[in-house]
């Protein structure tokens, strides 16, 4: 393993930490219910660019070193599968079912429609420019 690839992915790792640790606070401070609303929140955002991303590193010459510390490091401590599967299961533990389904399903969904909106407004502004 290349100690300069490890780099990039660990300073993007923490980059990504702290924003995911902004957003998802702000965003939970903004709403005031039960319902996990930061992490979706992190999850969609980080979705979209790394559709968005993923396209627009085919187009351009971007290092391994590069494309690791933003598709790796910055975006995968930007999403949090782990912190939305705990927060699913609490969510089942107090017997709040219905949030608990709709969690999931707002997960999921608005992700990989996110990921698609990412690659949609790449071709739509890369290409066509």
């Amino acid at each position: 393993m290349n100690l300069g690839l490890l780099l990039s992915v660990g300073i993007g790792g923490f980059m990504g930490a702290i924003f995911r640790f902004s957003i998802s606070s702000w965003v939970g401070k903004a709403t005031t219910t039960v319902f996990p609303w930061g992490t979706l929140s992190v999850n969609v955002l980080g979705s979209f660019f790394i559709g968005f991303l993923f396209l627009y590193f085919q187009q351009v010459n971007f290092s391994p070193m590069q494309k690791s510390f933003f598709m790796i490091g910055l975006l995968g401590a930007l999403t949090t599968f782990s912190t939305f599967s705990l927060e699913t299961v609490l969510l089942m533990e107090k017997e709040f079912y219905v949030k608990a389904f709709s969690n999931m399903l707002l997960n999921v969904i608005f992700s990989i429609v996110s990921t698609l909106l990412g690659m949609f407004v790449f071709k739509y502004f890369y290409i066509k420019c």
